[in-house]
């Protein structure tokens, strides 16, 4: 059918409607890579009581904003949903979906101006993750669009050239029926020059560790930028245990050294760290610095990239962060003014016991209320818990980083009713040709 489409909606999708039922209702429907103000011949894929979804068969009027996709396995591959559009009218999507979902959700309409932080929109990711498969034939690459097959990818334009040369040596591998059964994800992690690698396998728990080792050697002398290769894989458990995973081979190191403008960070395997290369200083630059005070707290520090910068300007900081791993990459990173805890942001803002890593002294029960607390959720976002004991803790600022305007939409309702207001908005551009946005805000009460 002949579908209008209205505006893009957060996750790539684009909204039509269907034709006005007998009570004058026009059921929105979905459809992938098309733009604002097209007209578009789609076919309906499915029907929900509330919305229907469908799948683009042809461009009827173009939008003057479309332009040929940079990457050939656009459309197939579940990677990218933007690269159809061009660069400047990506940014005015995705700031029009963060106004849109803050009026929507957080009834509130946003009177400032928003900073547009872009970079480079092709080769800037300094990590990415293809799926593996060996049998019946070898593959290597991502999923297809809304599936879970996995599409064989041979090169990936938003990856760094070393990754793009890594992904090249892991297929030439392949194709040798070289690469062992039992890896199911590889990981390629870039330095900041692109200049060295690590590499992070995922295994199957019946992955033999002799013929993982004997490839892993292998494959690093193929390549004289990769530093380490470290493998994961699930451990055996028994009736209500999450499942938990173990490094169980390590060649070469387990880390990398990622510099910025303000510091170097050992980022371990299996840590997180920010992927947009081009990006990374500037987010420092936004969210850390300058943010001068006596006391403040970093939640969800992961291995301290905003702490570390925190830290010039702090006289006393604290870090919290969950895992262990990257809680060890934290005490390595952070400056003596600086104290990690090992805790949920939920028990660290709730009083409860926490567990130190062995740097600094131990955590004082009352600590001094901070002068600015910095926030970087996952994307699920702090919650209507964690947003109240947050607002409850007081601090007179709030750095809050997020990566999904639902929500930071839905954590903003908690916050404003409690007395914050926003004081800059700042949208990062870490993910070009994809849905996904970054936010900073600052907030003061």
């Amino acid at each position: 059918m002949l579908l209008s489409i209205e505006k893009l909606i957060y996750g790539g999708d684009g909204l039509g409607r269907l034709p006005a039922d007998d009570r004058g209702r026009a059921k929105a429907v979905f459809v992938p890579f098309v733009l604002a103000g097209e007209k578009v011949e789609a076919r309906i894929t499915g029907q929900k009581p509330s919305f229907a979804r469908a799948q683009l068969e042809r461009v009827v009027e173009p939008s003057p904003q479309r332009v040929a996709p940079g990457c050939r396995y656009f459309g197939a591959c579940g990677g990218c949903q933007y690269q159809h559009a061009s660069y400047e009218h990506q940014l005015q999507i995705k700031e029009d979906i963060l106004r849109e979902n803050l009026r929507r959700i957080a009834k509130l309409e946003l009177e400032i101006p928003v900073a547009i932080r872009a970079a480079e929109p092709w080769n800037y990711r300094n990590r990415s993750r293809l799926q593996v498969r060996t049998l019946p034939e070898f593959r290597a690459g991502y999923f297809r669009s809304g599936t879970h097959e996995v599409m064989a990818i041979e090169e990936c334009p938003i990856s760094s050239p070393l990754i793009n040369q890594a992904i090249a040596a892991l297929w030439r591998s392949g194709r040798e029926a070289r690469v062992p059964a039992g890896i199911n994800e590889i990981e390629f992690f870039a330095n900041a020059d692109d200049s060295e690698l690590l590499v992070e396998l995922s295994c199957a728990p019946e992955a033999r560790r002799a013929s993982v080792r004997a490839w892993a050697e292998e494959f690093a002398g193929t390549m004289p930028q990769i530093q380490g290769i470290v493998a994961f894989r699930p451990q055996p458990n028994s009736g209500r245990k999450p499942l938990s995973v173990e490094k169980f081979l390590v060649h070469g190191s387990e880390s990398l050294t990622y510099k910025t403008e303000s510091a170097s960070y050992r980022v371990s395997a299996g840590a997180f760290f920010q992927v947009n290369r081009y990006l990374i200083d500037p987010l420092i630059r936004v969210v850390s610095v300058g943010q001068r005070a006596q006391t403040a707290v970093d939640l969800y520090a992961g291995v301290g990239l905003f702490s570390t910068a925190l830290a010039c300007d702090v006289r006393h900081l604290f870090s919290v962060e969950s895992s262990q791993l990257a809680a060890a990459d934290l005490a390595y990173n952070l400056p003596s003014n600086a104290e990690v805890i090992q805790s949920t942001t939920d028990q660290f803002l709730s009083g409860s016991k926490t567990r130190r890593s062995d740097k600094g002294a131990a955590i004082p029960q009352r600590m001094q209320t901070p002068e600015l607390a910095v926030v970087d959720p996952p994307r699920s976002g702090l919650g209507e818990h964690v947003a109240r004991s947050l607002a409850k803790m007081g601090a007179p600022r709030i750095v809050y980083v997020s990566c999904d305007p639902a929500t930071l939409a839905r954590d903003l309702v908690v916050l404003l009713a409690e007395g914050y207001s926003i004081k800059q908005a700042h949208l990062f551009d870490l993910f070009p040709q994809t849905f996904h946005l970054e936010t900073v805000l600052h907030l003061e009460r």
